[in-house]
This record gives C-alpha cells, structure tokens and sequence, in this order.
C-alpha cells in the first residue's frame, strides 16, 4: 500500500453519516440478503431451530462483519480511491475520517461480528465469518486486486460466503445446497464488475489496478462476461435440480438467466467504445441476483417447496 496520496492534512469533523459510509451500506445490503436467505433456507429455521432474538442477532453480526470489511477495505485502499471519481468522495479520501480512525472502527467491528455470531449462534458460523472477513480484506484487498486481473474472480468468494454463513447460523452445518447459494453469487461476480469495470476503465487505469478490460482489453473481456453469463445461467438453475427448490423458483431462474445472457450478448455485439450496454447489464445483475434469491425466500416463506 502507498504511503503517498492526495489526502488533506487536516480533516472536517466526522459524523455518524461519515462512519457509515464506511461500511459500504449498498454492499452491506447484499450481504444481510443472502445471508437471511441462507438463513430461512436451512432445515428447522422457519420451525425455530434457532430462537428468533438469536437468528436475529446472527443476521446483526453478519451485516456488522460485512461493514468491518468495508472499512477495512476503505483503509487499505484510500490511496487508489482518491485517484478514482466513482470513489474521490468516500469519507477518507475526502478527507473527513483519517486513515487510522477507519483501520481502528473496521478492527473493533471485525471482532466484535465474529464473537457475537459465535455467543449468538455457533462457532462453524463464526468461523466462516472470520475467514470472509479475512479473505477480503487480506486475501482480495491487500493481495489480488492490485495484482492479478483476475482479482474479482478469486476474491468474489468473500462476497459469495454470506449465505454459507447464514445457513450455518441456522443448523450448524454448511452442505451442499449451502454451496450451491456460494456457486452462483461466485460465478454473479465476475460479469457484474467487468460490466462495471468497462466504462470505468479509465478510472481504473489511473489508480493502477489490474481490471480485466485493462489488462486484457475491451473485446476480451466481453467474451468473458458472456462465457459466464452462460455458465451462471446454468448454475442460477441448480437448486430446482438438486430438490432445495420448486417450480416458481425455476421459472423466475430461467427468465433471469436467459435476460442476463441476452445482456450480456449486447455487451459482446456493442463496438468499441460503447458502453451503453455495459451500463444495461450492471444494473440487470443486480436486479438479476436479488430477484433470483427472493424466488427462493417466496418459496420457502409460502410454503411452494420444503
């Protein structure tokens, strides 16, 4: 990490606003999601296998981990967010939280997420938590994102956790199906930030970080994101053909993994230097990963499929 960046000297009061846009409340969101519909997917959790104030407090814990993480990955990387307009503005750079201030909040928050999962629910979960946690801040932030471009693909495996922990909370245990939650937000990853990461190519060739369309150019990375589309949309799928879901759930997985394909396929069609389908395939991949996860919640919740 650079020692050097274009940080004010002096910093504005902080406020409470400041800290929280420390956790990344938009990324949090996700997290506290799938973590709840990993939660309400594992056997017993809608008969009370774990006492509602208790589910409740691991679903806390979970969202607070994923705050810590946040802010932990803020401090790492408030160098190359000064450099980058999408990120200029977050509360280091902008020089309204010091460097230290953030380090401090996203330790104490690390620690306390991952002992209060463990006094809330059991250890499996609180273990899975505190090696998300690590595998963001340490494996993705400090290693692979400025140096592979296949950085997102590897360290998307912290985003795509959640759900195991939160099945893990319920039961005490992380089977398959737990994985198969994991194999799809895995393969989401990629193609969603690519996306991203083509009309914001400039912002990323400043700061020097190792982004796909960077590294390996414009028309490869289109290929890319429609090789995954393909193969998220046969993992998006899986949980009707493994049994943990019914036919609402592959009806909606269908139509969401025929749309992303179709998106995708504009990205690869579109000439260079238009992003506009880019743009189009972002915000669908949002879209994409919240509808297919509420299918299954609707399911579980209504009573469609046990």
């Amino acid at each position: 990490m650079s020692d050097t960046m274009t940080t004010p000297q002096t910093y504005d009061l902080a406020g409470p606003g400041d800290y929280f846009a420390l956790l990344k409340p938009r990324v949090m969101s996700l997290v506290i999601f799938t973590a709840f519909v990993g939660m309400a997917l594992a056997p017993g959790a809608l008969e009370g296998a774990l006492n509602p104030v208790l589910a409740a407090v691991s679903l806390l814990a979970i969202a607070v981990g994923a705050g810590a993480s946040g802010a932990l990955n803020m401090w790492w990387d408030a160098d190359i967010d000064a450099i980058m307009s999408r990120t200029a503005a977050r509360p280091i750079p902008a020089g309204r939280v010091p460097r230290s201030e953030a380090a401090a909040f996203g330790g104490f928050l690390s620690a306390l997420s991952v002992a209060l999962l463990a006094l809330a629910s059991n250890y499996l979960a609180a273990g899975l938590l505190a090696f998300t946690i690590f595998f963001y801040v340490v494996i993705y932030s400090m290693w692979l994102k400025r140096l592979t471009p296949q950085n997102i693909v590897i360290g998307g495996a912290a985003g795509a956790l959640p759900p195991v922990v939160g099945w893990a909370a319920i039961s005490g245990t992380a089977p398959l199906e737990a994985w198969i939650l994991f194999a799809i937000i895995f393969l989401w990853t990629p193609p969603h930030f690519w996306a991203l990461a083509l009309y914001k190519r400039g912002d990323y060739e400043r700061a020097g970080v190792p982004m796909m369309p960077v590294v390996k150019g414009e028309a490869s990375t289109k290929k890319q994101i429609f090789a995954y589309a393909l193969i998220l949309a046969a993992a998006g799928v899986a949980p009707f053909f493994i049994g943990m879901s019914g036919v609402l759930y592959l009806a909606v997985s269908a139509l969401l993994g025929a749309g992303f394909i179709w998106f995708s396929w504009n990205v690869l069609r579109a000439g260079a230097g238009e992003f506009g389908p880019a743009k189009k395939l972002f915000g669908f991949s949002l879209v994409y990963l919240f509808a297919l996860f509420a299918a299954l919640l609707v399911e579980r919740i209504a009573g469609l499929h046990v």
